[in-house]
């Protein structure tokens, strides 16, 4: 009597645990599956009660056998290219990133339960792969309240949108015609590959072709295309997975162009045709100097769309085009100051100035006489307003009869120095002009090859 009562305390005890356990929701294991009881579930939602001993484990990576690593597919989708700083070597953009897991603690019989096939489950319930982007640069601000769907057979599929802020080695020679190579390495922080393996959900062409596609209109930038490639990463004696994602990017040139390059063609163009007015005008000299300073303006209000850091191709050519400005007015100030002092006082002419003169006027000798054979007009000669018209000049026979040959001989000489001093600066004047002429040219080829590549 006295070792009964226990005995029936136990039984009575048993017997109240079944009763529990018949009456809730539970995980029923058999033969390393694990499916949901799920009891309560109807076609107008589904009984959370059933998934609580899931949630409870969502501390720990979600396998049967511990030392079976967990395979996470990734992909993504590039939806917009919001800033590149060249000056920090930072690139700023928007993805979708998808991430893909088996749980196999997650499975129920849809037959059975409703014909739910899945659902959407808060990812703070579940265990979530700690992947993150190597190259990432800043603070993560990745909404908290996102959900998960998983399905009947424990698929899950985790999708979160990214502000990613990367850095990137950022090559500007060749703005506005530049193109740049991101990385986005995806890896994990904690999981080595014996825990945890990266692959693919889809492949790269179809990233490529999704992320263009809502990228083709938006922005300066034009997504060209991704390349990956899957190297371990090593750290000491562990190695990680990991898959690297090449994006190439251009940068849309049609703002640049009609912005900063068309003024300045135009600019130095009309510079370049100043070289047709008359050097003895005096009028030059005063219209290269406002060009200059209108060029000079144009410079400082466009300084806001240059690269802020780096030297490109656009910073030489517009150095170039102002040197160019700066030497075409120093020469118009030159050459006015050389004619008015022909007029009165001709300085001589350094002897290997006046055999290189020598030389460029045998050059020109033939083209001329070609000219004047062809029956085409002489060429203008520069009237100095301190010289009379040219006319039929005395020559040393008629002075000598005039009794004043020194006089003549003086006049002579002085002629000579002017007529030498003139050519010279014909040739000058010239020699600047194909020079302008040449760097146009050039310029307006390097534009277009650039542009078209």
């Amino acid at each position: 009597m006295e070792g009964g009562w226990p005995h029936q305390e136990g039984w009575l005890l048993c017997l109240l645990l079944s009763l529990l356990l018949q009456g809730s929701p539970t995980f029923t294991q058999s033969s390393n599956t694990f499916t949901i009881n799920c009891s309560g579930f109807d076609v107008h939602g589904w009984n959370q009660t059933a998934f609580q001993p899931l949630f409870d484990r969502k501390a720990f990576r979600p396998v049967i056998n511990i030392s079976d690593p967990t395979r996470v597919n990734i992909s993504f989708t590039l939806s917009a290219i919001l800033k590149v700083d060249a000056q920090i070597q930072l690139l700023t953009s928007f993805i979708w990133l998808e991430l893909f897991w088996d749980n196999p603690f997650i499975s129920w019989n849809p037959e059975k339960c409703g014909g739910i096939t899945e659902l959407a489950v808060a990812a703070d319930n579940l265990w979530l792969p700690d992947i993150f982007i190597v190259e990432f640069m800043d603070i993560d601000q990745t909404p908290s309240d996102l959900v998960a769907y998983v399905n009947s057979k424990g698929h899950i599929k985790y999708k979160k949108p990214m502000k990613v802020t990367s850095i990137c080695n950022l090559d500007i020679f060749y703005f506005p015609f530049d193109q740049q190579n991101c990385t986005l390495t995806f890896s994990s922080f904690l999981y080595t590959v014996n825990h945890m393996l990266l692959g693919m959900d889809k492949e790269v062409w179809e990233i490529t072709d999704t992320s263009r596609h809502l990228i083709q209109t938006q922005g300066e930038w034009q997504l060209l295309g991704i390349n990956k490639a899957t190297p371990k990463l090593v750290v000491g004696s562990s190695f990680y997975d990991q898959i690297m994602f090449y994006v190439a990017i251009q940068r849309r040139p049609r703002l640049y162009v009609i912005n900063l390059l068309v003024p300045s063609g135009f600019l130095i163009a009309i510079d370049a045709l100043s070289f047709f007015l008359p050097i003895e005008s005096g009028n030059r000299a005063p219209f290269k100097m406002t060009l200059l300073l209108g060029y000079t303006v144009f410079l400082l209000m466009m300084n806001d769309l240059l690269p802020p850091s780096g030297t490109p191709v656009i910073s030489v050519y517009f150095a170039l085009s102002l040197s160019l400005m700066v030497v075409s007015l120093l020469e118009a100030i030159f050459l006015t100051y050389l004619l008015n002092l022909v007029t009165t006082q001709p300085p001589p002419m350094p002897h290997w100035l006046h055999s290189l003169l020598l030389r460029y006027l045998r050059a020109t000798a033939g083209s001329k006489r070609s000219q004047k054979e062809n029956g085409g007009p002489d060429p203008n000669p520069i009237h100095l307003p301190g010289l009379k018209e040219p006319g039929v000049k005395a020559g040393p026979a008629k002075a000598w009869l005039n009794g004043d040959p020194h006089s003549t001989w003086a006049q002579l000489e002085h002629q000579q120095k002017v007529d030498i001093w003139v050519k010279f600066s014909l040739a000058l004047d010239t020699l600047l002009f194909c020079i302008y002429l040449i760097f146009m040219i050039s310029s307006l080829i390097t534009v277009i090859v650039l542009w078209i590549n």
